[in-house]
């Protein structure tokens, strides 16, 4: 049975028209860097799509079944420009942001990103520091691009690999593309120095679970940080159900029975993963052997000190990753709107933001269907 068989697929609910409504009658708000949320949370990281289309169908994210030869893709006039995403950025950055993630789809679809990555990487921060600007990836093409890439000014990757057996990774992709191709990429990436590199394996139970412990063993010792990300419910075209969450705890059981690990400390403020280090024999870390990260997106809500916003291919503003609507920038950006009225947009709307979704997820009723739908993974990047 394949994987597409065993699971249910809700049909998509195109949400990519619609758009809250920007605030009105509030206060200008300036470009300070001081920015936070109504629950006092500061701006410091966008997340930024570019395309809204992928070369690969993994049912997680991109169902075969929903988004088949027919499914419509946004035409590329909606789409931002690279001039646009980057005068967008420029008030993010005067906001507080200081790292900007390329998403997608798949980011290396689109055409020519290499020049959008140059007029990023000319931003500075408040303080006059480059931004971290770094990009996530199934893979695919990286072999071919990620000297390009770094030459543009990108500084590091992340990529998904959903296991290392070659028949578990097909079956995942659902477009039989090989796991060697993906780890070639990597390895060209981390010759190229686009690194520290990270590996991003969604785990989803009945799937790809017997995979965690290869990646554990393949990755140890590469310098290469290896994340675990708990199966979620992103979306509405993926049949999420709970009993196919792996949860991160057990993650953790099945590596430290063969591989110890102690917890490590965060490295950042709003970071998602909770790291792990691999001990040494004196049970200290070995900083030889490298650590893993958990990203328990289900089990364990980090709402607390999100600091994430999301851009969208075609202008949106997401406050969540879960998110059921985005407040549409685009008007304002081919508009007559100064820079001082996009900041202030984008600083009344971070103002407002109360989103805490995984917080609030257990005393929310089950999606029947019949709800609202929440923002798909591969709109608005993961």
């Amino acid at each position: 049975m394949s994987e597409r068989d065993t699971h249910r697929t809700i049909p998509l609910a195109d949400l990519r028209q619609a758009g809250l409504s920007l605030p009105t009658g509030q206060a200008p708000v300036s470009g300070t860097g001081a920015l936070a949320d109504s629950l006092g949370r500061p701006l410091r990281d966008l997340r930024i799509s570019v395309t809204d289309r992928c070369n690969f169908r993994c049912s997680y994210c991109m169902p075969k079944e929903v988004f088949d030869a027919n499914y419509a893709y946004l035409p590329h006039a909606s789409l931002l420009s690279f001039e646009e995403i980057t005068r967008l950025a420029r008030q993010f950055v005067a906001h507080g942001v200081q790292k900007i993630r390329l998403t997608g789809g798949e980011p290396l679809l689109r055409k020519n990103l290499e020049r959008l990555i140059e007029q990023l990487a000319n931003l500075r921060t408040l303080q006059g520091q480059p931004l971290d600007i770094t990009l996530t990836t199934n893979g695919s093409l990286l072999a071919r691009k990620a000297q390009s890439l770094k030459d543009a000014g990108l500084q590091r990757v992340t990529v998904s690999l959903d296991g290392l057996d070659d028949a578990v990774f097909r079956r995942m992709n659902d477009v039989d593309f090989a796991v060697a191709d993906v780890l070639a990429g990597i390895e060209v990436a981390r010759q190229v120095g686009l690194g520290p590199i990270k590996v991003n394996m969604v785990v989803k139970r009945a799937s790809n679970d017997q995979e965690i412990l290869p990646m554990a063993r393949y990755f140890k010792g590469s310098g290469i940080v290896l994340r675990f990300i708990e199966y979620m419910d992103v979306g509405a075209t993926n049949g999420w159900r709970m009993d196919q969450v792996v949860p991160s705890a057990e993650v953790v059981r099945r590596i430290q029975a063969e591989l110890p690990l102690l917890a490590l400390e965060p490295s950042a403020a709003g970071e998602t993963a909770q790291r792990w280090g691999y001990a040494a024999a004196a049970g200290l870390h070995d900083a030889d052997a490298g650590e893993i990260g958990v990203i328990s997106s289900v089990t364990r809500a980090f709402c607390g000190d999100c600091n994430r916003a999301r851009l969208s291919t075609e202008g949106k503003l997401y406050l969540c990753l879960f998110a059921q609507d985005g407040y549409d920038l685009k008007p304002l950006l081919r508009g007559a709107a100064s820079d001082a009225a996009l900041a202030s947009a984008i600083g009344q709307i971070w103002q407002g933001r109360s989103d805490r979704y995984s917080e609030l997820r257990s005393s929310l009723p089950a999606d029947s269907g019949s709800g609202p739908r929440r923002v798909e993974m591969s709109y608005i990047g993961g």
